[in-house]
């Protein structure tokens, strides 16, 4: 198992090159006038024309300035992002996962923006998570770029075929209803009713929080792994037998990724996929008019099931020679049309102004985060809970047993210096 430390950041700060540089360091480049941007592949996938419109607006009020947006992937793009900063060469601006901000922001790689906070749109009613993870002792060093909450997208006509007519009001019913599909569809090839990735833990550990279980609590100054209590482990046999009644066994020890579920469902090879909303929006051309969604339902009949409030933020790392301009480049994606763009393609805007009614935000309000912890990006990045889950599904381990070594991996994690 490994235990990836930042000693890139620590080396950097003792020499006096990560720094939150002031405003003033940042108004010239001696290089090109090109603005560096490190984003997620997400939205390269699903939403381009919102990364096209904010680089549009930049370089019409940055004239010489041309954007350069380098899309990356969540498996290495902190091990490439520790590389730049060794090398002295980070980008301008960098997306970071909510769960990943906290261990960069104590280590001084990001730069101070709280005295800029007002310039960014909709800045007063940002999502509380989001300003949480993008703030480090009483400072902001991240803007809130969006959220997202856990939904089920699914072919209604798949489910009309095989007689269901609503969504699933309980656990249990909506694997009576896949069984259904199941049946339709078996001759089919490659098909299976429901498709999780079973390594996903972000959807996966939904289960736990369902039962009442969580990842780790506080103790004091201490963290204690909890998913080996009694309520966790009851969760985690229900994912384990929800899997093996729905999702098809080669995607056992798979992540999300490759293939990711979006994919498999515009292949035809199941009926109902279960991760972030915006999922809708790549589910192919073929099948838009018949792609719906609904809230993962409980194992308690009538209510919905907490779903892993993810969601990223945008932080100026501090090498950047071009902080005025990154800075401008975000305000620019995250002002209000884009955040509303961001919207009608299945994500949760940054600020509870621009929140409606719709599934997603919904799902939302029935939420759960990973421990709010300096490490946390540590227990990720050792994919424990992946080890964890791959062992159980596979049947290496029992429920108990990998439950239990996975606690004591995340305590000992969380509790490191």
């Amino acid at each position: 198992m490994r235990y990836r430390v930042l000693a890139v950041i620590a080396t950097a700060l003792t020499l006096g090159v990560v720094a939150a540089a002031t405003a003033s360091a940042s108004s010239h480049r001696t290089a090109s006038h090109t603005l560096t941007v490190w984003l997620q592949v997400d939205a390269q996938n699903g939403w381009p024309s919102v990364v096209a419109a904010a680089n549009t607006a930049f370089q019409n009020s940055h004239p010489g300035w041309t954007v350069d947006v380098q899309y990356q992937s969540w498996g290495d793009h902190l091990q490439k992002f520790d590389a730049t900063i060794a090398g002295n060469d980070t980008p301008d601006v960098i997306e970071m996962g909510n769960t990943e901000m906290t261990k960069y922001m104590a280590a001084g790689a990001f730069a101070n923006l709280s005295s800029y906070k007002s310039s960014f749109d909709n800045s007063a009613k940002w999502l509380a998570g989001l300003t949480k993870s993008s703030m480090f002792n009483g400072k902001l060093f991240g803007v809130p770029y969006y959220a997202g909450s856990r939904l089920v997208t699914y072919r209604s006509d798949l489910f009309k075929k095989a007689g269901i007519k609503k969504a699933p009001k309980s656990l249990a019913q909506f694997v009576g209803d896949l069984t259904k599909v199941k049946a339709k569809e078996s001759k089919v090839k490659g098909f299976s009713p429901f498709y999780m990735a079973g390594t996903d833990w972000y959807s996966a550990l939904s289960f736990v929080y369902d039962y009442g279980g969580a990842i780790a609590k506080q103790s004091g100054s201490k963290w204690v792994g909890t998913l080996n209590s009694k309520k966790s482990i009851a969760g985690l046999t229900a994912y384990k037998k929800f899997f093996k009644a729905t999702a098809a066994k080669s995607a056992a020890t798979l992540n999300e990724a490759n293939p990711a579920p979006y994919t498999v469902f515009s292949q035809n090879r199941t009926s109902a996929i279960f991760g972030p909303g915006w999922f809708s929006c790549c589910t192919g051309k073929k099948y838009t008019k018949v792609t719906g969604q609904f809230v993962m339902p409980s194992h308690t009949a009538g209510k919905s099931m907490p779903g892993f409030l993810g969601g990223s933020d945008l932080a100026v790392p501090g090498q950047s020679s071009a902080q005025t301009e990154a800075r401008a480049w975000i305000a620019d994606f995250t002002n209000t049309a884009n955040e509303k763009a961001l919207q009608t393609v299945g994500n949760i805007p940054n600020a509870t102004n621009l929140l409606n009614n719709s599934v997603n935000d919904r799902a939302a309000q029935q939420s759960w985060f990973v421990p709010t912890a300096k490490h946390w990006v540590d227990v990720e990045n050792g994919n424990i809970l992946r080890t964890m889950l791959a062992q159980i599904l596979t049947g290496k381990l029992t429920v108990k047993q990998a439950a239990t070594t996975a606690s004591a991996n995340i305590a000992y994690t969380l509790n490191q210096p």
